[in-house]
């Protein structure tokens, strides 16, 4: 490790832009995606600002640690599918799962009436093919201007990432899965 002084002086100046809704990307290979957007959502909602969380690929029913402490607190949290595809028993019902909720987010974010609107894990529908990415774009595009949208997922599409206003990309440096480490309680779910 090498040591460094601490700044003593602001290393950026305040902008000057209004202040708007953003995209913000969370993609790559590494932990941390959905983690991330969580962090938002409950920032926001530390504020007083609306905020919907739709999960595409977990089951409504789900009910792992975020669920449990969004419902606490009064952060809605919505699964929208049928768990991820290797355990689908027809993926055709999963793509229309996608599409249907799809609609339903995209209703939530064309509404205006949250202040933050997290499509987690929305990457893999668009990818597989189940959910039309211009659809996604025009509604990203036309969206209320003060609604802040979110999406994760390995792989996103470039024109998503273009069109964002932040994109950060989690990279695996390493992982316990890959040493035998089965996921953990309280970590992975």
């Amino acid at each position: 490790m090498q040591i460094e002084a601490a700044p003593t002086e602001k290393r950026y100046e305040k902008p000057e832009g209004e202040r708007r809704g953003l995209i913000i990307v969370n993609t790559g290979d590494g932990k941390g995606k959905s983690t991330a957007a969580f962090g938002l959502a409950l920032r926001a909602h530390g504020r007083g600002k609306a905020v919907k969380i739709y999960q595409f690929m977990k089951v409504p029913t789900a009910r792992f640690g975020e669920h449990r402490m969004f419902e606490k607190i009064g952060i809605p949290i919505e699964g929208l599918g049928d768990g991820f595809s290797w355990k689908s028993q027809d993926l055709e019902h999963s793509a229309q799962l996608a599409r249907d909720g799809w609609e339903k987010a995209r209703a939530t974010i064309m509404g205006g009436e949250h202040f933050l609107v997290v499509l987690d894990e929305i990457t893999y529908p668009l990818i597989y093919g189940w959910l039309p990415l211009e659809g996604v774009l025009q509604t990203l595009r036309d969206r209320p201007k003060d609604v802040h949208v979110v999406l994760t997922g390995r792989r996103c599409p470039e024109e998503i990432i273009e069109l964002a206003d932040t994109v950060t990309e989690m990279k695996l440096i390493k992982h316990a899965f890959q040493a035998g480490v089965p996921a953990q309680r309280g970590i992975e779910d």
